[in-house]
């Protein structure tokens, strides 16, 4: 089985963007973590990045083409505003598990609002990038 994990605009800052918030851990770390969960649950992953609102709708395309099984998304800021994202996941039944490292209904008002949530099969917030884990495992629990 083959899972896309999506990162979405300013993540490929993580260890030195506002590590109050987001922790020491970088991107890098998130990804070696996670690929070392799939493989004790059989899974692989396919990690992708990227600041572009449009290439992120692309690689969500691609993704069921390819015939992806589902997918970890942590949109950041794109959670927030982001129509075309959520149709591309509706368009293409992409199954997925929305993940955020802060607790966003302890921050801003304008992120208490996702645009993705509720056509989420779950959602995880504030546990750090642990959340990545449980996101994969109740994903793929869910998809076996």
């Amino acid at each position: 089985m083959r899972i896309l994990v999506l990162q979405g605009p300013n993540l490929n800052l993580l260890g030195t963007r506002e590590p109050g918030t987001y922790g020491t851990a970088t991107l890098q770390d998130v990804q070696d973590q996670l690929d070392e969960v799939a493989a004790a649950i059989g899974v692989t992953l396919e990690h992708y990045q990227h600041n572009s609102e449009g290439a992120l709708v692309d690689r969500i395309q691609q993704a069921r083409v390819a015939g992806v099984a589902g997918a970890v998304v942590n949109a950041g800021a794109y959670t927030h505003t982001s129509v075309a994202l959520r149709d591309a996941l509706l368009g293409t039944e992409l199954p997925f598990v929305e993940v955020h490292i802060s607790n966003v209904y302890a921050r801003e008002e304008f992120r208490h609002k996702s645009l993705l949530s509720d056509v989420a099969r779950g959602l995880v917030v504030g546990l750090g990038i642990y959340g990545y884990e449980l996101g994969l495992r109740g994903l793929v629990s869910g998809l076996r």
